[in-house]
């Protein structure tokens, strides 16, 4: 599992200049608590409670106690009516987002979910960069934490928007899936330093994945063909190290 340990705070702002505040409301251990320690590693001020059994009680009153931005809610704990946890939620932070969790397999009921009160969703198995990306486009939609520009990543003439998703180099648009997205945003996160298969999985592929070093090469392989076709390569590989981007020269 990644350690994350303390860096300079990047994370977005109130405009009191304190630190952003986002509830977790979930009862799966493991992935919310390594949801709330990348949150925290961000500069996000997190509290975490279990939603346990019946309609969330004790989520609303830990909204009520810590007053957060934003919410991250799974809508699926057990024994647990997700609907329910919201709208107690709801009514203790009204106009406040709510970033849902939710099942592959609940295909459904997402669009139902999003209308009775929900603001965005992110599929489970996730991983935290995904989810970190999410709430800082809801907090700042929100007034929450005014823009800054924080939302774009650049690295040379490579610009990647964490907010619309959107990838150009040198002006010129690049569509990426969601998982190239995803790798992409990590190595601009981490310029010039290279990063392990291992740190990799962890980060972008989080729990999901199963461990299999080789899916690192194969999509560091589709986001070469897209990003450094044509161009001076920034993504770079240091063998038995793992990968870097950089300016092209």
């Amino acid at each position: 599992m990644t350690v994350f340990s303390p860096r300079k705070h990047t994370g977005p702002l109130r405009p009191d200049g304190s630190a952003v505040r986002v509830l977790v409301v979930d009862d799966e251990g493991s992935p919310a608590e390594l949801l709330s320690m990348a949150l925290r590693y961000e500069g996000w001020e997190v509290r975490r409670v279990g939603v346990g059994v019946g309609d969330g009680a004790g989520a609303a009153r830990a909204a009520r106690d810590f007053r957060p931005d934003a919410v991250v809610l799974d809508m699926v704990p057990p024994d647990t009516d997700g609907r329910a946890v919201l709208g107690r939620l709801r009514r203790e932070l009204p106009g406040v987002p709510v970033l849902f969790l939710v099942a592959k397999r609940a295909v459904g009921d997402r669009i139902a979910e999003l209308t009775e009160g929900g603001d965005d969703f992110v599929i489970k198995p996730f991983g935290p960069e995904e989810v970190v990306a999410r709430l800082r486009g809801l907090v700042r939609r929100s007034g929450a934490a005014p823009g800054r520009g924080e939302s774009l990543l650049v690295v040379g003439d490579l610009v990647l928007d964490e907010d619309s998703h959107e990838v150009s180099r040198g002006g010129r648009a690049i569509h990426l899936t969601a998982t190239e997205f995803a790798l992409l945003r990590f190595l601009m996160r981490n310029p010039r330093r290279v990063l392990s298969k291992a740190q990799i999985l962890d980060r972008v592929w989080s729990h999901g994945c199963g461990g299999r070093a080789n899916v690192v090469e194969l999509y560091v392989s589709y986001l070469r063909k897209k990003i450094d076709a044509g161009r001076p390569p920034m993504i770079h590989t240091r063998r038995g190290a793992g990968y870097l981007i950089r300016p092209g020269e």
